[in-house]
């Protein structure tokens, strides 16, 4: 069995122009003072990192991990979950996501999918460069607006978008595999990639490449009603990352899992810090070191209640409180009988 690695933390909802959060070198040393071992870096964020550079400079990428371990972290991973979403976007949602790209192929869908695809590319190199072995992503969605079968799908609608998916992402997870890095995807409502049974089609769609694998991430399968710690049952070989993010469901007579147009602190599903929801965190724990996850147990802050520097402080410690230092020998050997092949024969009466 293996210890999980942390704890990390993820950037994204930390960086902002002021102190310390605007520059790679003083969030590095923030992050280290609460107690993380290691970041996960968005890179989108110019703040923090040239994605560009890092991936066609080798020598730039390590001076800039140098800088994190001055610090006193490592890089866990670099995430490149806005361009992800970009892979793939429904028109219904192509003004909002605009946003996401940069500001010259805003307005020109295949402008910006090549764009993302680009990114994602860099992305592959970049991870390569730093030594890192996973890489974090949304799988961005074609058929999420007809997620609710009213009115009723047209036969072949759902295939013929994740066979679309498939043949956008193929060739990005062959870049990823050519430089022996794996591509999570964050399972996540709003991607066609959103729970076991889409991942699957995913799977089918890109003939169960060994790059396509997935960011664990329990509190977006507790506001669908699912059963997390089952899911890493299910699909533990393929996960490759883990979000340390908490949440609650508490439905009631007038609301449920779509939410009613509410905001977060009023939904029935709301993101929670770390051990304020009703994640079982010691159940997915344990079963990330039964199953040898051998990854990073990553904070990613999000609450609609309490503030971002005691969701950090606390979550580096209950992180750590959770991390199971795993057995190296059976707690039974004191009893072993030392018993030889030809005993267990005889034992069985086999001789």
């Amino acid at each position: 069995m293996k210890t999980v690695q942390g704890p990390a933390i993820f950037l994204a909802q930390f960086a902002d122009d002021v102190a310390p959060f605007n520059s790679w070198k003083s969030i590095c040393a923030w992050a280290a003072s609460l107690g993380y071992e290691a970041v996960q870096v968005p890179t989108w964020d110019s703040r923090l990192v040239d994605l560009e550079k890092i991936a066609t400079d080798p020598a730039a990428a390590k001076a800039w991990q140098a800088e994190a371990r001055e610090a006193g972290v490592e890089i866990s991973e670099l995430s490149t979950h806005l361009q992800g979403q970009l892979i793939a976007v429904h028109p219904a949602y192509s003004e909002q996501f605009d946003a996401f790209a940069a500001p010259e192929v805003r307005g020109d869908d295949a402008k910006r999918q090549a764009w993302a695809k680009q990114q994602l590319l860099w992305a592959a190199q970049a991870s390569a460069n730093l030594g890192l072995k996973a890489h974090a992503t949304f799988s961005g969605a074609l058929a999420w607006p007809y997620a609710y079968p009213w009115p009723q799908r047209p036969a072949g609608l759902v295939e013929a978008a994740f066979e679309e998916l498939g043949k956008r992402w193929k060739p990005i997870l062959d870049a990823f595999d050519a430089v022996g890095v794996d591509l999570c995807f964050e399972l996540h409502p709003g991607e066609d990639l959103h729970d076991g049974v889409t991942f699957e089609r995913f799977l089918d769609a890109v003939d169960h490449h060994p790059r396509a694998n997935i960011l664990y991430d329990p509190s977006h399968m507790v506001l669908q009603g699912m059963d997390y710690l089952a899911f890493i049952d299910h699909y533990h070989a393929r996960i490759k990352m883990f979000h340390v993010k908490d949440a609650e469901f508490l439905p009631s007579g007038k609301a449920g899992v779509y939410g009613s147009y509410s905001g977060w602190v009023e939904r029935p599903g709301r993101f929670r810090s770390v051990g304020d929801g009703q994640i079982d965190f010691q159940g997915i724990f344990s079963k990330l070191a039964q199953y040898d996850y051998e990854g990073w147990a990553v904070l990613e802050w999000e609450c609609c209640l309490k503030d971002s520097a005691t969701g950090a402080q606390e979550g580096a410690e209950r992180i750590s409180a959770y991390t199971i230092p795993v057995a190296t020998r059976a707690f039974d050997d004191f009893a072993a009988s030392g018993v030889d092949h030809a005993a267990n024969r005889r034992m069985l009466g086999l001789d």
